[in-house]
């Protein structure tokens, strides 16, 4: 009977040591999952999400990926020197909280360039869909807005993209000639973001 205890014990051991691994083998379990985001006409950008400092938005953008809400969104914002923002028009609207510190999160990827970090409006946990890449460093961010990875690839798709923008492409107000917001028919589209690691 001892035994035959000891050997269900065992195997309940192994499952769960088999379910951890399964996890950890999926696209997008571990703590650094790896996407790609292909951009129609001007090529992929890979971006390492960072779940250490932000798990909730990690996790967030991973679903939200996997589930297809990004297929057919645009990039909608190309301020020079600041930020390329995109995930406008993902088809999931669901809100995440803010982690970042004035929203009482230790989250400690700063805004350098290269970093992706999610958009939002005034509310600190009204982040949905949109996400920015730092075009430059800019500490103004830092502790204010919930940055979650980096760009490890493609960084000469971001440039081309920058580049095919004209004062033309904005909107002419303020959102457009001050925050670089684009005109509906100058929106670049984002084909998909797959997870890829």
């Amino acid at each position: 009977m001892k035994r035959n205890k000891l050997i269900v014990i065992a195997c309940i051991g192994i499952a769960v040591l088999l379910s951890i691994a399964a996890f950890a083998g999926c696209a997008g379990g571990g703590d650094a999952p790896v996407c790609e985001i292909v951009v129609k006409d001007f090529g992929t950008i890979t971006v390492t999400l960072n779940r250490k400092e932000a798990p909730i938005t990690v996790d967030h953008f991973v679903k939200l990926a996997k589930n297809g809400a990004f297929d057919g969104s645009v990039f909608n914002r190309v301020q020079t020197g600041f930020v390329l923002q995109g995930g406008a028009g993902a088809k999931d609207d669901s809100t995440i909280k803010g982690e970042f510190k004035s929203n009482g999160v230790d989250n400690n990827i700063l805004h350098k360039k290269g970093v992706i970090s999610m958009a939002r409006a005034k509310d600190p946990n009204s982040a949905s869909s949109q996400f920015f890449i730092m075009l430059e460093d800019n500490a103004t961010l830092d502790g204010d807005y919930a940055a979650f990875g980096e760009v490890t690839g493609g960084w000469d798709t971001v440039e081309k993209i920058c580049a095919s923008i004209t004062a033309d492409d904005y909107t002419q107000d303020y959102y457009g000639l001050a925050m670089g917001f684009l005109k509906d028919t100058s929106m670049i589209t984002i084909e998909t973001i797959r997870v890829v690691d």
